[in-house]
């Protein structure tokens, strides 16, 4: 027997109600019961809008509550199931050690589920606060004992005990506000569930569960929706629209206050007749209840419409029935019409009541209503194992914890929102880089951890939780990612010395980062290509001196300029040398300027490339020019091998001509005076053909002379 009697309160969107009872057995026993309507419209499709006045209300019912049974503490409440998130939970459980299953083994797997809901929904990425929800209530769908579905594990014996569990989620906020308006009542909230969590303890026994059933509790502001099938809880939902609709629809209609619009709704039972109503202009109206009847019949379609499609979306086929609960199911024709909107028979929805009997020894008659069900459900879970919080401190933010079983540091993290991975620091992220073609990578700095106190002393995450602990978290410290430099990776330290015309420079190794040169000391970023170079040929000096190794010539062939560079003329110790020679221990480099260069080298000149032709002449083959090119400097006639000097004025011209036979006998050397016998008639051929000294010959022609003697 319990010292202290239980407290429920059934804060709604249009009323309070509060019960008092004390266990009878099984069963409880109503001591006092008080029921108040709030003024205003203080709370909003069931959530609080004004906490001061919402808490005046729950003041006034405690104290009335007080007056009967003495001082009341604390109290049982349901949250409606505005944003309400739902997750479906498995959890397993080694059972081999345990000779015989009990209530303490579904209690730990009822219990383990739903901290494994808790983790699910903290990970949720398309929520803005996945820490921000509070378990509000949960169904157990089903136990499973070696791969058997059982109703109960109690009394059974087997390896492996499962449970599919239903976890309810509501925002933080909604929580919050329930919480703050207690706290001004002076009370302390000791339990919490869902609204239709509590209604279907009350009007679906377990032996009801094999039916697919649909309760739908409509009050005034939501209508929460509660479904069962074979054996078990199914699912949960929220229509934001009930009651007040109605009501607003009849406000709107006639001009009338909302309190007056909601007392004239209620007249709508019985046989028609006249009703008077005075609108928010003072003036009277006598309406009759049928035409009142017929303007809310559009709103009360939308509603019916909204829950059934919300438990449409939940049970993808009609349920076998409805039950309607909670003071909006009075509404006149809402039975009907949600019928209609599954083509059940009427029969098949209806409006429950209250019975006494299973789980209350009796009840008032003001109790046997439908919008009695929710209180009596939250009473009724009051009474047995439920979500009971504690209240704990997470570096100074208050908080109220689900009591699972064995809290634990790690739930109270989880739902201060700090993640758990932070009380690691993080090794700082490494350098990863490339010198001279091989890859190295350098670690960063070690992390350094966070800490954990519990009252001031240190603690673990499985540190166990108590009521009043007040935890200080410190976040662990993330290393540092390492500052290297090329120094840091390759020794340049060592520099050679070499004499370039007369003066000493020292040669310091090179560096470039991603081919660009840059000072030893610079800081590398990650994937960054550093190449290390030390001084090795006659170039590197020359480049260390900063003396050029090649001279420009400019010069203007064919009237458009023209540039070379020619490489400079270099000794070491004496001898020739070019840039690319190793430089020798001990180096002397001497350089002087270069020669400028010839034509040929100017113009690329390649004689072997002009074409020539071949001609036999007396059995010998002559080579003839059949291209000519001219060459000029500054207006002079000028030879391939000739130097020019600085800008001067380059005319190079190449021509081509077919030679004739007059360039054969030239190229032959053919001495016509020593050659032709005097008192001789000369006649000259081509292919023999008579030919004359300007016809044109080609490769391959024969040019013979034919003598004979002169005729007298």
């Amino acid at each position: 027997m319990q010292k202290q009697p239980l407290f429920a309160l059934d804060i709604g969107t249009r009323s309070v109600v509060g019960l008092v009872a004390e266990p009878a057995g099984d069963k409880l026993n109503i001591l006092a019961f008080e029921r108040q309507e709030h003024q205003t419209r203080a709370m909003l499709d069931g959530q609080i809008h004004d906490v001061p006045q919402v808490a005046a209300v729950l003041k006034a019912v405690k104290e009335k509550l007080e007056a009967k049974v003495g001082p009341l503490k604390r109290v049982a409440v349901a949250a409606a199931g505005r944003a309400l998130l739902t997750l479906r939970i498995n959890s397993d459980l080694d059972v081999s050690a345990q000779p015989v299953l009990d209530r303490e083994t579904e209690r730990t797997l009822e219990l383990a589920a739903i901290q494994s809901a808790q983790v699910k929904l903290a990970k949720q990425q398309d929520l803005p606060d996945p820490t921000g929800y509070y378990c509000v209530g949960y169904s157990v769908v089903a136990f499973m004992l070696d791969g058997t579905r059982m109703g109960r594990l109690i009394g059974q014996k087997g390896k492996k005990a499962e449970i599919e569990l239903i976890a309810t989620f509501l925002p933080r906020q909604v929580i919050d506000s329930m919480q703050s308006a207690l706290k001004e009542a002076g009370l302390e909230m000791s339990t919490l569930t869902l609204e239709p969590i509590a209604a279907i303890n009350v009007l679906i026994p377990p032996t009801m569960r094999h039916l697919n059933l649909a309760l739908v509790d409509v009050g005034a502001g939501t209508s929460d929706v509660a479904l069962t099938a074979e054996g078990s809880v199914v699912g949960y939902g929220m229509v934001p629209c009930a009651g007040d609709e109605v009501t607003e629809a009849l406000s709107q209609a006639y001009l009338l206050d909302f309190n007056v619009a909601e007392k004239l709704k209620r007249q709508l039972h019985g046989k028609t007749r006249k009703l008077t109503v005075k609108d928010v202009l003072g003036g009277s109206q006598k309406i009759d209840s049928a035409t009142l009847l017929a303007s809310i019949v559009p709103t009360v379609n939308e509603l019916a419409e909204l829950i059934a499609r919300e438990i449409n979306s939940l049970n993808q086929t009609p349920p076998q029935a409805v039950l309607l609960v909670g003071g909006g199911a009075l509404t006149p024709g809402l039975p009907e019409a949600v019928a209609s909107k599954f083509a059940l028979p009427p029969g098949r929805v209806a409006v429950r009541l209250p019975e006494a009997g299973r789980d209350f020894v009796s009840l008032p008659k003001e109790l046997i209503a439908p919008d009695a069900i929710t209180p009596l459900g939250i009473l009724r879970i009051a009474g047995g194992e439920s979500l009971h919080f504690v209240g704990v401190t997470v570096n100074g933010q208050s908080l109220r914890l689900f009591n699972l079983g064995k809290l634990t540091v790690a739930d109270a993290l989880l739902v201060s929102g700090i993640d758990i991975k932070t009380l690691r620091g993080k090794p700082g992220l490494g350098l990863t880089v490339t010198l001279n073609g091989r890859t190295q990578f350098i670690a960063g700095s070690h992390g350094a951890p966070g800490s954990i106190e519990r009252n001031g002393r240190p603690a673990t995450l499985e540190t166990p939780l108590e009521e009043g602990d007040a935890l200080t978290v410190k976040r662990g410290s993330n290393g540092l990612t390492p500052i290297v430099t090329a120094s840091d990776l390759a020794d340049l330290s060592t520099v050679v010395t070499a004499t370039l015309n007369g003066k000493t420079i020292a040669l310091p190794p090179t560096v470039r980062i991603n081919g660009v040169l840059q000072p030893g000391h610079t800081r590398l970023a990650d994937r960054d290509t550093v190449e290390v170079s030390f001084p090795k040929a006659v170039g590197d000096l020359l480049a260390a001196g900063e003396m050029a190794a090649t001279e420009r010539f400019c010069y203007e062939l064919n009237g458009e300029p023209l540039e070379i560079e020619q490489p400079v003329v270099v000794f070491a110790n004496g001898r020739p040398a070019k840039l690319s020679d190793p430089l020798p221990p001990n180096a002397d480099i001497r350089t002087s300027p270069p020669e400028p260069p010839t034509l040929t080298e100017l113009l690329a000149l390649d004689t072997t490339t002009l074409v020539r032709a071949k001609v036999s002449f007396e059995g010998k083959t002559v080579e003839l020019d059949t291209v000519y090119q001219t060459l000029t400097v500054n207006g002079k006639p000028a030879a391939p091998g000739d130097r020019p000097p600085r800008g001067a004025a380059i005319v190079h011209q190449i021509t081509a001509r077919r030679p004739i036979v007059s360039d054969v006998l030239l190229a032959a050397h053919f001495d016509p005076q020593q050659q032709i016998p005097p008192g001789s008639h000369c006649q000259l051929l081509v292919n023999d053909i008579p030919a004359e000294f300007t016809t044109p010959v080609k490769t391959g022609d024969v040019v013979t002379l034919r003598l004979s003697p002169t005729l007298d």
